[in-house]
């Protein structure tokens, strides 16, 4: 906030982008621990891939209960970040007026800058699936190791 009443409320980019991917890089951490709390995939696949029916009747209610903890943890900790949220930018918005517009910027460029790296990530896996779809040589195996580490 004093950089911003130092420069009279002249937004410099270069100065808030260290702010700005340290905000994106904490988000994705959130986003990572919301993701592994909220996904059920794996387990469900522990019970479908298991060969004997005994065994997956004697897993089932284990898995059930750790689904029903994991999917409470994920609501409580969803509502007490938006709680937490909402109040920090609420009060943010109150005690700086001035500077609401520079929020709504950085948030912006923010998004947008997760949404850019996210779209690189998931470009990659699709690059590599066509050399292998199209071509059927000796980069096949090479290519098919690359995507499946990615």
């Amino acid at each position: 906030m004093h950089k911003i009443y130092v420069d009279e409320g002249i937004f410099d980019f270069i100065y808030f982008i260290p702010i700005i991917i340290y905000s994106t890089i904490i988000s994705s951490l959130i986003q990572y621990i919301m993701k592994a709390l909220s996904l059920s995939e794996r387990n469900i696949l522990k019970i479908k891939n298991e060969k004997d029916y005994c065994e997956s009747e004697k897993i089932l209610p284990k898995l059930v209960k750790s689904l029903i903890i994991k999917f409470i943890c994920f609501f409580i900790i969803s509502l007490l970040l938006l709680i937490l949220f909402w109040y920090y930018i609420s009060c943010f918005g109150a005690v700086y007026k001035n500077t609401q517009f520079i929020l709504i910027k950085d948030t912006l460029i923010s998004f947008i800058l997760s949404m850019i790296y996210l779209f690189f990530i998931y470009l990659l896996p699709g690059i590599f699936r066509i050399p292998i779809l199209s071509h059927k040589n000796k980069c096949l195996n090479i290519c098919y190791k690359i995507n499946k580490f990615i």
